[in-house]
């Protein structure tokens, strides 16, 4: 019976190097179509959580008007129990949305102030590209003559 043959070298030792560099970029090639497949999948999961979220925010906010106009005009009549005319306790009322308004404006304006643009991220990423710019240039490389 006659049997396998050793030669001292391993199975994978016959292929040439250029047989091993082909397989080693067929096989980064499917990994990265893999985890662009499986970033797809993530993305359509997370897509359809946020339109759902989207549509149950969208309905509290729905809800949430019809309340404020249910407590306005309790409000409203309630001004009006107190005394105070039923035309006037309606301005009173639109008065108060008006001054509520007028500070959620005043406090957005100011958040918006505070903004800062990215930039500590712009300087850190025009540091990084100066620094591949000396590189470049320091190595002789073509680019770097180019330009």
């Amino acid at each position: 019976m006659a049997g396998p043959t050793f030669t001292g070298q391993e199975p994978g030792a016959k292929e040439s190097l250029g047989d091993l560099v082909a397989l080693a970029v067929s096989d980064i090639s499917q990994l990265v179509r893999y985890e662009v497949d499986l970033a797809k999948l993530e993305l359509k999961d997370d897509a359809r959580r946020l339109g759902i979220g989207a549509v149950l925010l969208g309905a509290a906010a729905f809800v949430g008007c019809l309340v404020l106009m249910v407590l306005s005009f309790a409000y409203a009549y309630g001004l009006h129990a107190a005394g105070i005319w039923l035309w006037a306790s309606f301005l009173i009322v639109a008065g108060t949305y008006v001054v509520l308004a007028a500070l959620a404006v005043l406090i957005g304006i100011t958040r918006f102030k505070r903004l800062s643009g990215l930039r500590k991220t712009r300087t850190t990423v025009s540091d990084d590209l100066a620094m591949i710019k000396r590189e470049d240039s320091d190595t002789g490389s073509e680019p770097a003559r180019a330009r």
